[in-house]
């Protein structure tokens, strides 16, 4: 299969703005509903400025939605299957919590299982 450039640099952008694990709380935190700044600065425990600051990069590539409601603005997923797809790459769920039947489990993920369970 001969990949095509355009998606090839689309993913990298997307896995880039990924990579940052208050970014991942942050999105965890919104999940499929749409949550205002004070709440995903209760679900995550980062500062305001910290949640603003990342909450920016991913309105602007499209990833989150803003809806203004009167003095607040909710974020939401573009896309709600986001978090299906998160979850689905390394077997946790939202909370963490490993899925002990996860059909897919990426290789750092089951490294982290033994290592976590003292297993050599």
């Amino acid at each position: 299969m001969k990949s095509d450039q355009k998606v090839i640099e689309s993913l990298s952008r997307v896995f880039g703005l990924l990579s940052d694990p208050n970014r991942l709380k942050i999105l965890f935190a919104i999940g499929k509903e749409a949550k205002s700044v004070s709440e995903i600065m209760k679900e995550t425990s980062l500062p305001q400025t910290l949640v603003s600051f990342h909450l920016r990069p991913l309105r602007e590539s499209g990833i989150l939605l803003a809806d203004r409601k009167g003095p607040f603005i909710y974020y939401s997923l573009s896309d709600s299957t986001l978090i299906d797809v998160l979850i689905s790459l390394c077997g946790v769920s939202p909370k963490g919590a490993i899925k002990e039947k996860a059909k897919f489990v990426c290789p750092p993920m089951r490294f982290m299982q033994k290592w976590m369970k003292g297993d050599d």
